[in-house]
């Protein structure tokens, strides 16, 4: 996944590393799995702004990802490669030898004209889904259920990747991208490799417009708010804003939220770093 970065001709150019889109095969995607969206732009069913920041944006249509990985026992050749307006990660169209296309998230090093499978018995080949049990250790998964049959969850980003560690009992325990060690049921599946687009982490937009292409307005800083509008606000000249707190108030920088009972709880094996 290649950047490509530009001469300073204007000051948009600048500071601008985008993706050099080397790997998309096709700009047209299929179109018996796109579905409408329409923006919200922030405002609740009432019309009233409910999420800030948000906003404008170019036209998009979603495209339909297969996150279950059903088709069991019935392999599938990758005809594109695409890119999707709505996530960070590229997309690859799979047609099943049954006559069935389907979308999937697709993983670092998946090629055009590649066969890719699903379900009990298959090779731990980059693309094919897998059940936990299956897995040899060591190995880089991502698209991974959190519960049997429910469909991936976690590790869909660009470039987000888990790795299986050891089994214990009828768990298997995975470092998590977060650097969190997880167990989950080995009933659960997971696709082998890493998520494509890995290098989205180091792009820079260049200017304001690319965000708001996107959909992202403006974000105002708490500390130059006025007392009203946000606890950091206020104060004579460039106050420095006192503690750092959300605009609801609650503590930022180390501040834990998470529910100490929350149910979940038994099935980390160790937090993430901080």
């Amino acid at each position: 996944m290649a950047l490509k970065k530009y001469k300073p001709t204007t000051p948009g150019q600048r500071f601008k590393i985008i993706s050099a889109f080397d790997e998309i095969t096709t700009d047209t995607p299929e179109k018996s799995l796109l579905a409408g969206g329409k923006r919200s732009g922030g405002r609740n069913k009432e019309g009233k702004m409910t999420i800030r920041n948000v906003g404008g944006g170019h036209k998009q249509k979603y495209r339909l990802i297969d996150f279950k990985r059903d088709k069991d026992g019935i392999p599938g050749v990758v005809k594109t490669i695409e890119y999707d307006p709505n996530r960070t990660a590229r997309i690859a169209l799979v047609s099943y030898k049954d006559g069935e296309k389907r979308y999937i998230i697709a993983p670092q090093g998946l090629k055009v004209g590649q066969e890719i499978s699903s379900g009990t018995g298959v090779s731990p080949n980059v693309g094919n889904t897998l059940f936990l049990s299956e897995v040899p250790f060591g190995t880089v998964v991502h698209n991974i259920e959190l519960r049997p049959g429910q469909g991936a969850k976690m590790a869909r980003s660009a470039g987000s990747y888990a790795q299986l560690m050891s089994r214990d009992g009828k768990f298997a325990i995975l470092k998590m991208p977060s650097g969190e060690t997880r167990m989950i049921l080995q009933t659960c599946k997971v696709t082998i490799g890493a998520v494509s687009n890995g290098d989205h982490n180091l792009e820079k937009s260049g200017k304001a417009g690319r965000s708001r292409w996107l959909g992202r307005r403006p974000r105002v800083r708490g500390v130059a708010m006025n007392p009203v509008d946000h606890p950091m606000g206020g104060g004579e000249g460039r106050a420095s804003g006192g503690h750092p707190r959300s605009r609801k108030g609650l503590p930022a920088k180390g501040y834990k939220t998470r529910a100490k009972k929350n149910a979940s709880n038994k099935y980390i094996v160790e937090r993430r770093k901080k």
